[in-house]
C-alpha cells in the first residue's frame, strides 16, 4: 500500500500537492486530464475514500491523512462556488 503524492491545478492556476495512502488514486485520475469540479470532487472523494478503506482493512483504523487531505480538497473547490466552468487538471504523480 506504497503512499501516493499527486499534484493538481486549480481553475485559479494555483498548483498543490495531494496526500494518498494508497496508490489506488492511480484508477480515478488521468496524468494530463481537465476534470469539471463536481466529477473531480467525486473522483476524489471515492479515490481518498478507498485509500482510507484499505487502511483499515490492513491496520484496523480509517486513515486521517485522507481524510485531512478530501476536507483540504473540498474547502479548496468551495472558493469555486457559482462557477459551472471551474475545471481542475491532474498534473499527475510524484515518483
Amino acid at each position: 500500500m506504497p503512499v501516493t503524492h499527486f499534484r493538481i491545478r486549480w481553475p485559479d492556476q494555483t498548483e498543490e500537492t495531494c496526500y494518498s495512502p494508497s496508490s489506488i488514486v492511480r484508477d480515478y485520475f488521468v496524468a494530463g486530464e481537465d476534470y469539471a469540479m463536481e466529477a473531480f470532487l467525486a473522483r476524489a472523494r471515492q479515490a481518498l475514500g478507498t485509500a482510507s478503506d484499505r487502511v483499515r482493512a490492513k491496520y484496523g483504523y480509517a486513515c486521517s491523512s485522507a481524510t485531512d487531505q478530501l476536507e483540504r480538497i473540498e474547502t479548496a473547490a468551495a472558493s469555486f462556488d457559482g462557477q459551472p466552468e471551474a475545471r481542475v487538471v491532474f498534473l499527475g504523480f510524484d515518483h
